[in-house]
């Protein structure tokens, strides 16, 4: 007997995935930064024309390719996504370069939402219920106890650039949250990535993007392209069919809660009372967002 699972549950499911991939994501484009000594900039290229490649590969050899419509709507669709990953991806990776890690991630995750919910209060003209209120604040504590290091400095520059990929990562969840007809996520994900990833090959290109002939650099490539963006935006985009976009930007602060976790794992990284806190109020956060009606 089949057991009908509901579409909020489903949509739940798949932005909880997309946040744990990305998080995964922030670990692999750090050690190929390092072990192929690219700048930041061609990290993000690598990441968008893998991602779109597999992507597309996957499609064209599951037929999925044929009944891709093509029609003025869909196209301007594609190069939206398309235009709203490379902006996301550079300002981002500015961010990390003229702040740090931790204030660039801290500021473009933690503001997502918030730009979401007045985006929507905006359009709507309703305040944000109580539980949502409830949700973005428990979150931004989190994130704030999970990643702040006192003391550290704060560049001005590095928070704009910040806030600048958090409204380009707050655009894409707003665009890609109304469906277009015959568009489904993974063409989406595929086509999107593919015209982000070539908008910034010529700046990349500029910076080098030769990496070793190493099998573990490989793999990392191959990774960064299909796990944390290809699988992750697939499902993000999937998930936005049956959820709030200020529900699902909430899920992108699962992203530096997993990278948090696997420094731990992997690069032996100890994380201090604060940080430990700070973990288990965002995961109150998320629960909050995910159990309101």
């Amino acid at each position: 007997m089949s057991v009908a699972v509901p579409t909020r549950a489903r949509s739940s499911a798949a932005l909880v995935l997309a946040g744990v991939l990305w998080g995964t994501g922030g670990l692999a484009g750090s050690l190929l930064a390092s072990r192929a000594g690219l700048h930041p900039l061609s990290v993000a290229a690598y990441r968008l024309l893998i991602g779109g490649v597999i992507a597309t590969g996957y499609l064209w050899l599951t037929g999925g390719l044929r009944g891709l419509p093509r029609t003025p709507r869909v196209r301007r669709r594609l190069f939206a996504v398309g235009g709203l990953f490379a902006l996301f991806q550079t300002s981002y990776f500015a961010a990390v370069s003229l702040s740090s890690v931790s204030v660039a991630t801290m500021t473009t995750i933690g503001s997502a939402p918030v730009l979401l919910t007045v985006a929507t209060v905006v359009r709507t003209r309703k305040p944000p219920g109580a539980w949502t209120a409830v949700s973005l604040a428990g979150s931004l504590a989190g994130l704030v106890l999970l990643q702040w290091t006192p003391g550290e400095k704060v560049n001005a520059a590095g928070v704009f650039f910040a806030l600048l990929a958090a409204a380009g990562f707050a655009a894409l969840t707003l665009v890609t949250a109304t469906r277009v007809e015959g568009l489904d996520p993974l063409p989406t994900t595929a086509f999107g990535c593919l015209i982000g990833g070539a908008a910034l090959t010529p700046a990349a290109l500029w910076f080098g993007m030769g990496v070793p002939p190493q099998a573990d650099v490989l793999a990392l490539v191959l990774y960064f392209g299909v796990v944390p963006t290809a699988l992750a935006y697939a499902a993000y985009f999937r998930g936005l069919e049956g959820a709030h976009p200020v529900l699902a930007a909430l899920s992108a602060l699962l992203e530096p809660l997993t990278a948090t976790l696997l420094s731990m794992a992997v690069l032996g990284e100890r994380l201090g009372a604060a940080g430990w806190c700070g973990a288990a109020v965002l995961i109150a956060a998320l629960a909050v967002a995910y159990s309101k009606p």
